[in-house]
C-alpha cells in the first residue's frame, strides 16, 4: 500500500491565523473610517462656525456694498426702451415771459416803434430719476448711503392755458401785435422746458426729491428684510451733482 504524503505545515498555520487576521483587518478599516468621519465632522463644524460668524457680521452691517447694489438694481423693473421713471417732485409756478420787438424802415433810418408782448401763465414742473441710470448703495454703521442719479425735469411741463394772461403794447406805427403775441405763445413750451432744467428750479425741489428717494429705498429695504433694529436704521441720499461732504445728518424715512 502506498503511504500518504506528509501534509504541508504552512496550510495548518494559515488555518490557525486566518480568523485573527480577518478581525485585525476589520479593526484597521474601522479605525480609518472613524478617523475620516471625525475629520469631515470637524471641517463641517468649522465651516458652520464661519458661516455663523459671517451671518452675524451681515446682520450688523446690512448688505455689502456690492451685494446691495446688485440686488437693488435687479429689483428695478424695466418698461419699454426708455425704462422706468421715479417721479420725485413737482413744482407749481406762475411764469412771466416778455418779448420786445423793435422795427425800423428805410435802412434803419425811420423808427417804427417797439411792440412789447407779455404772457403770464401757471405751469406745473415735474421731476424724476431714471431708474436704469447708475445707483450705488453703501452700508456703514447702520446707515445706507445712496448715490442716486441726477434729478431730471419731465418734459414738456404742464402749461395751464386756462389761467394764461396776455398783455401787449405797441406803437401807432405798428400793426403786427397779433403776430408778435402768437410768436411768443408758440415759444412757451421750449422756454418752459429750458427753465425747468435750470439750476435754480432744480434747487427748489432738491430736498423734496431727497425725501422721496429715502422713502423709496426704505420701502425696498423693508421688502428685502434689511430694515430695522440691528440692520439699517437710516438712509442718506446724494445726487449725481452733489458731494457726500455736502450732506447733513441722515434722514429718517417717514412711517
Amino acid at each position: 500500500m502506498k503511504a500518504d504524503s506528509d501534509p504541508n505545515p504552512w496550510l495548518d498555520v494559515l488555518r490557525l491565523i486566518r480568523w485573527p487576521a480577518v478581525a485585525i483587518a476589520v479593526l484597521i478599516i474601522g479605525w480609518f473610517t472613524i478617523q475620516a468621519a471625525l475629520r469631515i465632522v470637524s471641517e463641517t463644524g468649522l465651516e458652520a462656525v464661519d458661516r455663523a460668524a459671517e451671518a452675524v457680521k451681515q446682520v450688523g452691517a446690512g448688505f455689502t456694498s456690492t451685494t446691495i447694489t446688485e440686488t437693488f438694481t435687479a429689483a428695478i423693473p424695466k418698461l419699454g426702451t426708455e425704462g422706468m421713471l421715479l417721479e420725485v417732485a413737482q413744482l407749481e409756478a406762475t411764469e412771466t415771459f416778455e418779448h420786445r420787438d423793435e422795427k425800423r424802415a428805410f435802412y434803419d433810418l425811420v423808427p417804427l416803434g417797439v411792440t412789447v408782448s407779455e404772457i403770464r401763465v401757471p405751469v406745473t414742473y415735474r421731476y424724476h430719476l431714471r431708474l436704469e441710470d447708475r445707483w450705488t448703495l453703501d452700508v456703514r454703521d447702520g446707515i445706507c448711503l445712496v448715490q442716486a442719479p441726477a434729478i431730471r425735469p419731465t418734459k414738456p411741463p404742464a402749461i395751464h392755458t386756462d389761467g394764461m394772461e396776455k398783455r401787449i403794447e405797441n406803437s401807432w406805427l405798428r400793426f403786427d401785435e397779433t403776430e408778435v403775441m402768437d410768436e411768443l405763445e408758440q415759444s412757451l413750451t421750449l422756454r418752459l422746458s429750458a427753465r425747468a432744467g435750470s439750476p435754480q428750479r432744480i434747487d427748489l425741489v432738491r430736498e423734496t426729491c431727497r425725501v422721496r428717494v429715502v422713502d423709496f429705498v426704505r420701502s425696498w429695504l423693508l421688502a428685502e428684510g434689511q430694515w430695522g433694529q440691528g440692520r439699517i436704521l437710516a438712509v442718506n441720499v446724494v445726487f449725481a451733482d452733489e458731494s457726500v461732504r455736502d450732506l447733513e445728518a441722515p434722514l429718517q424715512p417717514k412711517g
